[in-house]
């Protein structure tokens, strides 16, 4: 068998439930056999994505397409296989957006329901974003505090609203989301685009960019799988500049759309030696911050 037989033999029985939990994508209800989402793939508001767990195959069927992880991957990066099984290697991409997956057969309720939204107040929040260098100022102009129930304990986080109305959480434990799950669009009246990759990508952009950011419309993506959707945007705009990470799949994600797109800037470079912008605002502040994602 060759290497590259081998590569694909391994990354294809990688669990297709947990690399969309790792791009920010949750089942809205499970079984033993199979967990359904809202399309990773298309915006929707009943779930008809099917993910079957004796198989680890994936259906859309409101698209009528399906197969291994290893297809998903390319479908959702817009990429070739040997860029997927790049994205899906061990030793390539580190994910960080939230809690692992439950056990199916334990937890086959996993709902967050909404207490409260309201503006940012509670010490712990307030502290969060204080570590990652934010303002409270700036928190609160773009986000909110959201209280809410999961598996019958009530949690708080910071909140940011996106464009289906569903909602990014953020505390210092805890990545997750309210469905429905999107980007978020920012507008301004401009023709100038910043797109960030996640919610601290943007509000680090507020604090060391603030006029550029107030004289733009910016589009967080809250998961790069929603790429292929905001790409219908790009010709609206004069520019379009990107900040996404500087790892693997921004290396990927980034490598697609100069070659796509004229007017768009890849702006990483930036902060070429950093992870993201929120790493690289803290390192000059303190020396010797360690980012821990967007």
């Amino acid at each position: 068998m060759s290497l590259q037989q081998q590569s694909w033999s391994s990354a294809r029985n990688i669990c297709i439930v947990k690399t969309l939990a790792n791009l920010g994508h949750y089942p809205t209800r499970k079984s033993e056999k199979e967990a359904w989402f809202l399309s990773p793939l298309r915006s929707e508001t009943q779930a008809s994505f099917n993910v079957s767990f004796n198989k680890n195959l994936w259906y859309d069927f409101g698209t009528g397409k399906g197969g291994n992880v290893i297809d998903l991957v390319m479908l959702l990066e817009n990429c070739s296989f040997q860029d997927a099984l790049n994205f899906l290697s061990d030793n390539t991409i580190s994910f960080s957006f939230g809690p692992e997956i439950p056990d199916t057969k334990k937890d086959t309720d996993a709902v967050i329901d909404i207490v409260q939204v309201q503006s940012i107040s509670h010490p712990a929040l307030c502290g969060y974003l204080s570590s990652r260098g934010i303002p409270l100022a700036e928190g609160n102009a773009y986000c909110k505090e959201i209280r809410y129930k999961l598996k019958g304990k009530e949690f708080f986080s910071l909140g940011l609203q996106n464009h289906l109305d569903g909602w990014e959480l953020r505390n210092k434990y805890f990545k997750g989301s309210i469905a429905p799950k999107s980007h978020t669009h920012l507008k301004n009246g401009s023709k100038n685009l910043l797109v960030t990759e996640g919610l601290f990508d943007f509000l680090s952009l507020t604090v060391l960019e603030n006029k550029l950011v107030n004289t733009s419309d910016v589009i967080i993506l809250n998961s790069l799988s929603f790429l292929a959707q905001i790409q219908t945007h790009f010709p609206e705009y004069n520019q379009v500049l990107l900040y996404l990470d500087n790892d693997a799949a921004g290396d990927i994600a980034t490598r697609k759309l100069l070659t796509r797109f004229d007017n768009v800037t890849d702006k990483r470079n930036s902060y070429k030696n950093f992870k993201d912008l929120n790493e690289k605002m803290n390192n000059e502040k303190t020396g010797n911050f360690t980012g821990t994602g967007a």
